[in-house]
């Protein structure tokens, strides 16, 4: 059963579980804090005339006793039937804010709890990553921009995926391979329909090249790898990025090698509808078994959307081959 508290932050707490309709919850695992919305019955919400609903009010959701969602409120829409209609966002809804950061040596972790206590939220489980960022300098961007940043160089030097979420009221970092739900999607198992698409549009690249200001000889050093095989097949899809001065040869050679690998094929996305499971959310791998596609391997969810009505669960996922 789905339970929905309202906490106004003064020592009232309502369970509006039994008063609420068109309920859904979406996280995306880049971008966008996690949302939760739904509409609360018109006739019922006067039936206690203390009850009152205002932006920053606290939302917790739990299933089952699973905790599924804890934000803020963030919208108020009142219709004519007196039907009111409620968004909350997590909390890195307040990491749209912007600031200026100059971070030296920092693991990804870092970086968070750093962010984290300048804008007094709370974090949670942070793995660590075991690589320090030589340097960035952020001036006037949003934190969540910032902290993407740090996961994609991180991805960059090491090969290895991060998600980055908030995990029931605490900012979490969780390395890809210990975060998964524990199910298999696809035939026999959820789904009800897909859509499948290949496309060299979105983050397709067969060149790639990478420059370094060299401060002592004034010069922009290039360094770059391409496929031709793949450029006589699609054209020229050129990737043109800095990388931090402190790095040598090796590492950059390191990391156009791993950014070839990565970048340099059809980008496979597919969108399922499912039976729901509250397990389910973005940033995790799901194994995915759909026989005509000819696909049985772990990808990555991208965004995942959860309905409920009345005992009704389902799920709309967009994944990505990684």
């Amino acid at each position: 059963m789905l339970r929905i508290l309202l906490d106004n932050k003064q020592g009232r707490i309502w369970d509006i579980s039994e008063i609420v309709s068109d309920i859904s919850w979406t996280t995306s695992r880049v971008g966008r804090p996690a949302s939760f919305e739904f509409t609360l019955i018109g006739s019922a919400i006067f039936q206690d005339r203390t009850f009152a609903v205002n932006n920053g009010d606290i939302i917790r959701v739990t299933k089952d006793d699973v905790n599924v969602f804890y934000g803020y409120v963030f919208s108020i829409d009142l219709n004519q039937d007196a039907e009111i209609g409620i968004k909350a966002y997590d909390q890195v809804r307040y990491l749209l804010n912007k600031d200026t950061f100059v971070f030296k040596n920092q693991t990804i972790g870092d970086i968070i709890r750093e962010i984290a206590k300048k804008f007094e939220l709370k974090t949670g489980r942070i793995d660590d990553t075991g690589y320090k960022i030589p340097s960035m300098i952020e001036d006037g961007q949003t934190l969540l921009d910032i902290i993407e940043k740090a996961i994609t160089l991180t991805m960059s030097a090491t090969g290895q995926f991060y998600v980055f979420f908030d995990d029931f009221g605490e900012l979490s970092l969780r390395d890809v391979r210990s975060f998964d739900a524990g199910i298999y999607v696809g035939d026999g198992s959820l789904m009800t329909g897909f859509e499948h698409t290949r496309d060299i549009d979105s983050d397709t690249y067969n060149r790639i090249k990478l420059y370094r200001d060299n401060q002592q000889t004034g010069r922009r050093e290039i360094y770059m790898a391409q496929d031709s095989v793949n450029i006589a097949k699609w054209g020229v899809l050129q990737l043109y990025e800095s990388v931090d001065e402190n790095m040598n040869a090796a590492q950059i050679g390191e990391m156009l090698d791993r950014m070839m690998k990565l970048k340099n094929r059809e980008q496979r996305t597919l969108k399922l509808d499912a039976i729901g499971d509250i397990r389910v959310r973005s940033g995790m791998y799901l194994p995915i078994v759909i026989e005509s596609l000819g696909i049985n391997q772990q990808m990555m969810v991208d965004e995942v959307k959860h309905r409920f009505d009345g005992t009704n669960h389902t799920m709309s996922l967009t994944l990505k081959v990684v």
